[in-house]
C-alpha cells in the first residue's frame, strides 16, 4: 500500500491497483483553492503515467464532494486567476480546465463517489470522471451563474455527452440545485447510491478482474469515437483490436475464462494506452 499527500490538499492511496483520491479541504467543504488546483493537476498526471493502476476512485474527506471554487481565497491574489486561465493554445486546457479534462486522459477507468455539495467546479471535477455514483440526497449544480460566471472548467465536453442540450442549459441559467435522484433522471450520475465509495469499490474491483489492455482501449475508443466520424470509428476499432491481439493481457485472460479451476494467473502491467 502507498499513502502520499501532496501539497496535503489531495489524499492518494493505491491498493492492488485501485487508486483512492480524496480531496482533502473539509474544513472549507473542499473548496477549490489554487494549493488544490495543483495538487489535481500532479495527482492526475502521476496517475496517467502509472500503469500498473487500473482503477481511480475520487471522492472528498468530510461531509462534501466538493464545494466548487473558494472565491475569496482565489481573488485574493491578482495572479491566481491569471494562472487559472492561462493557455499557450486556445484549444488546450488551462489549469482550471485540466482538472476536469485530465481524468479523461487516465488510461484506467475513473469512478465518482459523490456525497453532499457538488457544486461549480465541483461537479466540473466529477464529469470528468468515467463513472459518477451519487448518494440519494447529493446536493448537485452547475452554479457558475449565481456568480455571474460562465462554467468554463472543462465539463461542457462531458454535458454534451450526457444531457439533452435544453437540459444543461436549463441548469446552467438558473444555477438550480438538484438531488441525486434529479440527477439521475436527467444522466449527471451513473447510479445512486446510499453508500457511494463502498458502490465505486465494487465496480472497481470487477474492473480490475479483465484484461486492462481492453479496458484502456475500450476508454480511448469510445472518449475518442462517440462524437466522431463513423470511418475514424471504425478504423480505431480495428487499430487497437489488434494491438491488444498482440498483448500478453488477452491471453492471460483467455486462460483465466477456459481454466476456472486453475490458479488464476495475474495480469501484466497495462500498455502504454
Amino acid at each position: 500500500m502507498l499513502n502520499d499527500n501532496i501539497e496535503e490538499r489531495v489524499n492518494l492511496e493505491i491498493n492492488n491497483g485501485i487508486a483512492l483520491v480524496r480531496l482533502n479541504r473539509p474544513d472549507k467543504c473542499n473548496a477549490l483553492d489554487m494549493a488544490m488546483f495543483i495538487a489535481i493537476k500532479k495527482i492526475i498526471k502521476r496517475l496517467k503515467i502509472d500503469r500498473t493502476i487500473r482503477a481511480v476512485i475520487v471522492t472528498g474527506n468530510g461531509e462534501d464532494f466538493c464545494s466548487g471554487l473558494d472565491i475569496k481565497s482565489v481573488m485574493a491574489s491578482a495572479k491566481a486567476p491569471l494562472a487559472l486561465l492561462f493557455k499557450w493554445l486556445p484549444w488546450q486546457a488551462n489549469l482550471a480546465q485540466y482538472v476536469s479534462t485530465g481524468w479523461r486522459c487516465i488510461p484506467a477507468p475513473v469512478i465518482m463517489a459523490i456525497h453532499g455539495r457538488c457544486w461549480g467546479g465541483g461537479l466540473q471535477i466529477a464529469l470528468g470522471g468515467d463513472f459518477r455514483i451519487a448518494t440519494p440526497e447529493a446536493s448537485i449544480s452547475i452554479m457558475e451563474s449565481r456568480w455571474g460566471l460562465i462554467p468554463d472548467m472543462g465539463g461542457t465536453l462531458a454535458l454534451k455527452e450526457l444531457l439533452r442540450l435544453d437540459i444543461a442549459k436549463e441548469l446552467a441559467m438558473t444555477g438550480d440545485v438538484v438531488n441525486g435522484d434529479k440527477a439521475l433522471k436527467y444522466g449527471l450520475v451513473t447510479h445512486i447510491d446510499a453508500e457511494p465509495y463502498e458502490r465505486a469499490l465494487k465496480l472497481a474491483e470487477t474492473i480490475c478482474q479483465q484484461s486492462p489492455d481492453s479496458i484502456a482501449a475500450t476508454k480511448k475508443l469510445y472518449n475518442k469515437s462517440w462524437w466522431s466520424k463513423p470511418g475514424f470509428a471504425l478504423a480505431r476499432e480495428s487499430y487497437y483490436q489488434v494491438k491488444i491481439l498482440l498483448g500478453k493481457n488477452r491471453a492471460i485472460k483467455t486462460y483465466n475464462q477456459t481454466h476456472p479451476n486453475d490458479k488464476a494467473r495475474e495480469f501484466t502491467n497495462r500498455q502504454n494506452w
